[in-house]
C-alpha cells in the first residue's frame, strides 16, 4: 500500500495517473467502459451487477454494490477501485481510501453526456486519456446516427417498465427519474408512468388509467415472474391495450439499464422491438 501512496503523490505533483494495475470495478456500466478502454487485463474482481462482458464471470466478486465490505475488497490489493455513486457504504469507501487505495467515484446519472463524462473519468483514472477520447469520439458518433433513426420513427408507443425481480410476486413500474424512463424516451417513447417519481409499486386503478401501448421488462425480471403469460395474467395488465393486444418486450437488465458503452445498441434495439412488438 505504501507503493500506491508514493505513486499517487508523485502522480499529483507531475500531473499525470499513476498506471493502475490492480482495478476493482463496481458498477456494471463502469466495469464495461474498462473493457472498452481495452484495460481488461488490469481488473481483479468486479460487483455483483458486472455481468458483461463474459470475462468478468471468472473474476473474484466483492457484492453487492451497496452492501461493500473495506476487508473484502483490501484482500484483493487493489491500486484502484471505480465506483459508481451507488457503491457504499461511504465508511467502507473511507476505510478504504485510509489505506491508501484510491477510490474513484463517478455519478449515476442516466444520461449519454453522463457516459461520455465517465469514460472520460475512467480514462484518466487509468493513465488512458488518448484512448478515452478515441472512445467518447466513437460513442458521439454512433449516438448521432441512433439519434436520427429514432426521430424517423413517427410512432410514440406509451411504454410501461415492469421492475419485477426476486420472483416474489410484487411489481413496480418505473417513472420519472429512473434508468427505465431515460430509456423510454431515448428509444422515441413515452413512459406511462411518467407522472410518478422513481419506481411505485403497481397497481390495478393506475395501470388502467396509464393505458400502456407496451409492457416492458428485464429478461431477468421475466424469468423470475415465469414467461409472458404469468406476467400478462395479472388483471390490471391484462385489461390495457398492451394486454389485450399482448405487447410484451424483455431486454437484458445489465443491456437495458447498464448505461454503458453499449448504450447506442441498447436504445437502437429497444426503439426496433418497441415497434415490432
Amino acid at each position: 500500500m505504501k507503493r500506491l501512496a508514493i505513486c499517487a503523490a508523485l502522480a499529483a505533483a507531475a500531473g499525470i495517473a499513476c498506471a493502475q494495475e490492480r482495478v476493482i470495478t463496481v458498477g456494471g456500466g463502469i466495469t464495461e467502459i474498462v473493457y472498452a478502454l481495452g484495460a481488461g487485463p488490469r481488473v481483479v474482481a468486479v460487483d455483483t451487477t458486472s455481468m458483461y462482458p463474459a470475462a468478468v464471470s471468472k473474476l473474484p466478486n466483492v457484492g453487492y454494490m451497496r452492501t461493500l465490505s473495506a476487508e473484502g475488497v483490501l484482500s484483493l490489493r487493489p491500486s484502484l477501485v471505480l465506483a459508481t455513486s451507488d457503491a457504499g457504504p461511504a465508511p467502507t469507501l473511507s476505510q478504504i481510501r485510509s489505506a491508501n487505495v484510491p477510490v474513484t467515484v463517478l455519478p449515476n446519472q442516466r444520461s449519454f453526456e453522463n457516459l461520455v463524462a465517465n469514460v472520460r473519468t475512467v480514462a484518466s483514472a487509468l493513465g488512458l486519456k488518448d484512448d478515452g477520447e478515441r472512445l467518447a469520439k466513437r460513442l458521439q458518433e454512433d449516438w448521432s446516427k441512433t439519434d436520427g433513426q429514432i426521430k424517423a420513427y413517427r410512432s410514440r408507443p406509451r411504454v410501461l417498465f415492469i421492475f419485477a425481480h426476486g420472483g416474489g410476486g410484487s411489481m413496480q413500474v418505473g417513472g420519472e427519474d429512473t434508468g427505465a424512463d431515460a430509456m423510454i424516451r431515448y428509444a422515441g417513447g413515452v413512459n406511462a408512468a411518467a407522472a410518478l417519481k422513481g419506481y411505485k409499486p403497481l397497481t390495478p386503478e393506475a395501470v388502467l388509467a396509464m393505458a400502456p401501448d407496451v409492457l416492458l421488462i428485464t429478461e431477468e425480471g421475466m424469468a423470475a415472474l415465469g414467461g409472458p403469460e404469468r406476467l400478462l395474467a395479472q388483471a390490471s395488465l391484462a385489461q390495457t391495450p398492451a394486454g389485450k393486444s399482448k405487447r410484451v418486450v424483455s431486454i437484458g437488465a445489465i443491456q437495458l439499464l447498464g448505461f454503458g458503452p453499449r448504450l447506442p445498441e441498447a436504445v437502437r434495439d429497444l426503439a426496433e422491438k418497441l415497434r415490432r412488438s
